[in-house]
């Protein structure tokens, strides 16, 4: 199988789908590499330590997409990366499937098979394919870091000759795999660490990382929805929660927010007159800004003031962590490949395994993922009315 890496073409895009470690295990399996020439650079890795993986550098893109079979790439949910995509090629990446399932009907037209990260599902033998929870790991430890530098106030607690410093509280809201890591970090810090997630499950899991859980008055049973993530709540449910928040709010000197519904824009968790009564130096970082975000002052890519509180909506925060985000991205995509290629590296389409059906959204010619179909409200595929 011919395996093409594409060099990253969305603006702020620093990471890479495949690193050197991920070539050597793949061209031991039997797979030819390519790799557009820079892919590797923003992220620490150069033309020479591909080569000396056993990858083979190609100046162009049309080279790569004339030579692969299988294109790699981290960002496939916009126009430009997918726009050179012929009949028969695979393209495996982030898509976007829930927020821009419009896209795949002309994929499906155009013959190309397309294998959306995102989509894999959330059983243990695919944990190792999990990107979105890699993505996760890296925003949660880089919000804590971020709060900090924009934050007055140190996390943790001093004793000095000149007096005692008071740690900072520092609250997370939603305990998903973002919210732990965020949760954690802070804890390392130093801080009074607190956390609220609507889904009761998240109890254990934020006592697990050293926070305090913060529990509300609400009827929480339909809160958590398919894989694990929340499930979106209704006006009445949100208001409810907001009115609980506000004096918890009050308190804290760094909120996290991380609260995320997939293929939906973000719930508001903190508005305007929360933000009003907040600490004057306080910190929010809005980890869904992209997706609208939980903060109503949020503005996406952007650090702004309002009444005394800093909030940052910070935008695709793990390319400001290159390296480690790529490496463990390349890692999802080879634990991807290793399943869909056999011992002699030939691909193997397998739609009775869980893995593949639920992550290869088209294929010969068809939008076939349920989940895509149901977004695009069309009839169920050949395969799903035969089932």
């Amino acid at each position: 199988m011919k395996l093409s890496v594409m060099r990253e073409r969305h603006p702020g895009e620093t990471r890479v789908a495949l690193t050197p470690a991920n070539i050597s295990t793949l061209t031991n399996l039997g797979c030819e590499v390519f790799v557009e020439t820079g892919a590797g650079d923003a992220a620490g890795f150069s033309n020479d330590s591909y080569r000396e993986a056993g990858a083979v550098i190609l100046e162009t893109r049309s080279q790569l997409l004339a030579q692969g079979e299988i294109i790699l790439c981290v960002d496939a949910s916009h126009e430009e990366a997918l726009a050179d995509l012929q009949k028969g090629h695979i393209c495996i990446g982030m898509m976007d499937p829930l927020g821009r399932a419009e896209q795949f009907v002309k994929l499906a037209e155009r013959g190309v098979t397309s294998v959306a990260l995102e989509l894999v599902p959330r059983i243990s033998r695919a944990q190792s394919m999990d990107a979105l929870s890699s993505i996760a790991t890296l925003a949660g430890y880089k919000a804590v870091l971020l709060a900090a530098l924009h934050a007055p106030r140190i996390f943790p607690m001093m004793m000095t000759a000149a007096g005692t410093l008071n740690p900072s509280r520092v609250f997370i809201m939603g305990a998903g795999v973002a919210g732990l890591q965020a949760a954690a970090t802070a804890k390392r810090l130093g801080a009074i660490v607190e956390a609220y997630d609507v889904r009761p499950a998240a109890r254990d899991q934020i006592l697990s990382v050293g926070a305090k859980p913060i529990e509300l008055d609400l009827d929480t049973t339909s809160s958590e929805g398919q894989g694990g993530y929340a499930s979106e709540q209704d006006d009445d449910f949100l208001n409810r929660q907001r009115e609980q928040m506000a004096n918890i709010l009050a308190k804290q000197d760094v909120v996290v927010t991380t609260a995320a519904i997939p293929g939906a824009k973000a719930p508001v968790l903190i508005t305007e007159e929360m933000v009003k009564s907040m600490k004057p130096g306080a910190v929010i970082v809005d980890l869904a800004a992209e997706r609208g975000g939980n903060c109503e002052l949020s503005q996406p890519g952007e650090t702004v003031k309002a009444y005394g509180v800093t909030i940052i909506g910070p935008i695709n925060i793990v390319a400001t962590l290159p390296h480690h985000a790529s490496q463990m991205y390349g890692r999802n995509v080879e634990n991807l490949l290793l399943h869909i290629l056999d011992d002699e590296g030939a691909l193997k389409m397998d739609f009775e395994d869980e893995i593949l059906d639920e992550t290869v959204v088209t294929y010969e010619g068809e939008v076939r993922a349920s989940r895509i179909r149901e977004r695009l409200c069309v009839a169920p595929s050949h395969e799903e009315e035969t089932a």
